[in-house]
């Protein structure tokens, strides 16, 4: 059993403590951004001239799982079949997931614009292939990739291109339920302008997730939600109207070090068990480091601006040069945050 089933199997059943909670890192930014999304190669001194190769971004995720601090780790499916063959995760309790679609909205390549335009599903992961390594399962049904994906949606109160993005997410489900490959449900904030006052637009969002979640059945339901955090109302209003409905909330852009920590805080004081995070990992001085402060704060040990003290000694230690001062790296910066 991984690390992750048992935290579920706690949470679920109401006896939820902070070591419960639920950490990821969301390595798959290739299905995005593509090549930019490896990180850049820093130097000690903080410069750096290139991206990481996709050797290094690979050296780089296999660190991270065998640090054993994070609970899950989110790769491509292209990346996850590399890593397996190392045997990454044979004897881990970190539990590998792929990026199971990859909608228009998170196409940010370099000069593109496809996410100015309404989210349009799209998938090029083939399950059969992640769970089993061929186009049909194998006859004693044996998993060698994973048998867990994040599946992505956004709702842009845009009744065309919301029900095309409901009927891909159905038959997803249809794929997956035979298979038995489970899933996590990733909801975006809208990619557009929508006519939404902004005050309500997080609303509407609890509203959609819910409206979208109320025809499925137990079995068909995900693991648990990853969302944005707009803010302690609305994360709360959401967790608490449906205690067997996991909420987790996504890191977004790479922000302060205090961002970082400061969401890991208020979105688990708000009722979110997991955070998923990619950039605020990724694109960290020292990502074990922060990855080791993440868990600390998780757990209650830390306050969020002793975390970012704490970590500014880590690096002091390695003599790796901070992106930030200290007293810039303390600020807050993300609006959702400034609310709680």
């Amino acid at each position: 059993m991984k690390r992750l089933d048992s935290k579920l199997a706690r949470i679920r059943s109401g006896q939820y403590t902070r070591s419960d909670f639920i950490i990821a890192d969301a390595k798959d930014g290739d299905m995005g951004p593509s090549l930019t999304s490896s990180g850049p190669h820093r130097r000690p001194d903080g410069t750096w001239t290139r991206y990481r190769s996709r050797a290094e971004f690979l050296d780089q995720i296999a660190a991270i799982v065998q640090q054993d601090i994070v609970d899950i780790m989110l790769v491509s499916a292209s990346n996850l079949e590399l890593l397996n063959e190392r045997d990454l995760f044979r004897n881990s309790a970190v539990k590998p997931a792929i990026r199971a679609n990859d909608t228009t909205d998170i196409w940010r390549c370099r000069g593109a614009v496809y996410h100015q335009s309404p989210s349009r599903p799209f998938r090029s992961a083939s399950l059969a292939h992640v769970m089993y390594g061929a186009s049909e399962p194998t006859p004693d049904k044996h998993v060698i990739g994973t048998d867990l994906g994040l599946y992505s949606i956004t709702f842009n109160n845009d009744i065309d291109a919301d029900v095309r993005s409901l009927e891909a997410f159905r038959a997803f489900r249809a794929e997956a339920g035979p298979l038995g490959f489970k899933y996590f449900l990733e909801v975006f904030n809208p990619n557009v302008d929508t006519g939404i006052d902004p005050k309500v637009m997080p609303h509407y969002v609890n509203d959609v997730i819910l409206r979208c979640l109320a025809g499925l059945t137990r079995a068909e339901r995900p693991q648990f939600l990853k969302i944005a955090y707009n803010g302690p109302k609305a994360l709360e209003e959401l967790a608490s109207f449906d205690p067997s409905l996991v909420v987790g909330v996504l890191g977004g852009g790479a922000g302060t070090t205090r961002d970082c920590f400061e969401l890991l805080h208020q979105a688990e004081r708000s009722g979110a068990r997991v955070a998923l995070f990619g950039r605020k990992i990724n694109l960290a001085e020292d990502p074990l480091a922060m990855v080791a402060m993440m868990r600390q704060v998780a757990d209650g040990t830390i306050a969020p601006a002793e975390a970012v003290k704490a970590y500014h000694g880590e690096l002091q230690k390695r003599t790796i040069k901070p992106a930030r001062a200290l007293e810039d790296d303390l600020v807050v910066t993300e609006t959702p945050l400034k609310a709680g």
